[in-house]
């Protein structure tokens, strides 16, 4: 990790924000690749997670700032989708059972890390013990944590992945997007839909959420929907414009400018984007397998080297 990495990462320690009494984010700067947000909601004798981390360090950093508010174990913890800075650090949960779509568990087996130094700045990842969700469901299920009810529900369309579950508590208007929402950072859809996350936009925008717990990035409101869709319509725009120009995604993404999303973290990941959202313009189904390893590749050719990792 370079030295720029580390002083980003010591000015910016994760934090616990109390986002409703009782229901909590953890999050965690800067958002980059890698450095994901996760939740919990805590009960009389026992706790409701959202989300494990990345690597050894940030997930025991969890479990560490949990016990600071409860000495309650956390008994359920839930994957919002197979990516690894979510569900890495699932093995740490020793007491919980843990949950997530039926597909998320499938692409969660067998998972890990990247190559250090190929794709992403090097990571020290820690002790990974592997532990796969295991209680499925196919469209969601509800979590009590004593009188209060979670309702967990697969968004029903791939969108950030095909395997996309939000956290939604409705008496307190709490939602715990995943990584259906980044707050600062740029949208990744390279194994999803552009298509499908303008609906899945849609259907978090019909519960009328007051808070939002994004993936990555600070918690905010329902704003984050119209600037949400503000980048999916622009990419879509910019990817017919290019495909019917016959550039490649990546020479597409060279000459395009970024506007108002320039400032947003991880903006090689406009290659990917366009990559899938090409896809879609071919006519290939939503969350069609692509060429991952290789546009990574792209992405970092764009970026000029492995892509800014802090974790």
């Amino acid at each position: 990790m370079s030295a720029h990495g580390i002083e980003a990462g010591m000015a910016l320690p994760p934090r616990v924000e109390e986002v409703s009494t009782g229901v909590f984010a953890y999050i965690q700067p800067d958002g980059s690749w890698w450095i994901n947000n996760t939740g919990f909601v805590v009960g009389r004798d026992r706790v409701f997670g959202i989300d494990a981390s990345s690597t050894e360090r940030r997930t025991r950093g969890i479990l560490d700032a949990i016990g600071t508010v409860t000495s309650a174990p956390v008994r359920t913890l839930l994957n919002t989708h197979h990516h690894g800075d979510h569900t890495h650090g699932n093995g740490y949960f020793t007491e919980a059972t843990i949950i997530a779509h039926e597909a998320a568990r499938e692409l969660i087996i067998g998972q890990e890390p990247p190559p250090n130094g190929m794709v992403f700045e090097p990571v020290e990842w820690g002790a990974l013990p592997p532990a796969p969700p295991f209680l499925t469901y196919s469209d969601g299920v509800d979590v009590w944590v004593d009188d209060r009810k979670v309702e967990v529900r697969y968004i029903s369309t791939p969108a950030h992945t095909t395997n996309d579950s939000i956290a939604w508590l409705p008496e307190e208007r709490v939602l715990y997007s995943g990584d259906l929402v980044f707050n600062g950072g740029t949208p990744f859809l390279l194994m999803g839909s552009v298509a499908g996350s303008l609906e899945a936009l849609d259907r978090m925008r019909a519960l009328d959420p007051a808070v939002i717990v994004p993936g990555h990035g600070p918690v905010c409101g329902p704003e984050i929907f119209d600037r949400t869709e503000g980048y999916l319509r622009f990419l879509q725009k910019t990817a017919a414009d290019a495909h019917a120009a016959e550039l490649s995604p990546l020479d597409a993404a060279r000459q395009t400018d970024l506007g108002e999303y320039a400032e947003w973290l991880d903006a090689e990941r406009i290659v990917g984007n366009l990559h899938r959202a090409y896809a879609e313009l071919d006519g290939r189904e939503r969350g069609a397998t692509l060429d991952s390893f290789g546009i990574l590749g792209e992405m970092v050719t764009f970026h000029g080297g492995p892509l800014r990792c802090y974790a």
